[in-house]
């Protein structure tokens, strides 16, 4: 990640009709995909479905934030992406402490239903990511938003090769190993956004 991805200017971007437009698709879809992956999740006793569910809520949460503060000052925007930054490190943490859990309990996962609604959370996720990409570079606010949905991406690809795993090896530790990594990514995700966003707050202008 380049110094000038992190140290990017707010941009217009963020009073951008098609911006506003693309996070309610975007909140739209994560919040489908939660209820979706929850279920699949608990039904195949998936770590690292649950985990990418999690998520998908995380994210429909931080994309309906992201819509209430497009027309406040850059501040409070540099502000609410610090509160999602934090959040998105509570959730790494979360996610590596149900991976731990489904360890010591010896829980296998059943890899058919892992696999299908991963590639089902995948084509959601692309087109997602797709229709934010233009908007990566603009503040830690917008940041934020592009990093969740590539985050989802990889994540859904991660879940179906964790169901191949799975599938061939007739163990669980795919599912806890992927889940593992969801929860690392997100940790590392969180601290690329709080990064940002304090530099931004640091240079914000004192009246806000």
């Amino acid at each position: 990640m380049s110094a000038h991805c992190c140290t990017a200017p707010a941009g217009d971007n963020n009073n951008d009709p098609s911006y506003r437009k693309a996070l309610w698709v975007a909140l739209a879809v994560n919040a489908a995909m939660f209820l979706i992956e929850a279920g699949a999740g608990a039904f195949s006793g998936s770590a690292a479905l649950l985990a990418d569910a999690v998520d998908f809520f995380g994210d429909a949460a931080n994309y309906g934030v992201s819509l209430a503060v497009l027309a406040l000052a850059p501040v409070w925007r540099s502000r609410t992406a610090l509160i999602k930054g934090i959040t998105m490190g509570a959730f790494g943490f979360f996610v590596i402490g149900k991976t731990l859990w489904n360890a010591a309990s010896g829980i296998m996962p059943e890899p058919l239903t892992m696999g299908i609604v991963a590639l089902l959370a995948l084509c959601a996720n692309v087109g997602v990511a797709v229709m934010l990409y233009r908007f990566r570079g603009g503040d830690a606010n917008m940041r934020s938003v592009w990093l969740c949905s590539r985050n989802d991406a990889i994540g859904n690809v991660a879940v179906m090769i964790a169901a191949l795993g799975v599938f061939g090896t007739g163990k669980g530790w795919p599912d806890l190993a992927v889940a593992a990594v969801l929860g690392l990514l997100a940790i590392w995700a969180a601290t690329t956004v709080i990064r940002q966003s304090m530099i931004e707050l640091k240079h914000a202008p004192i009246k806000s």
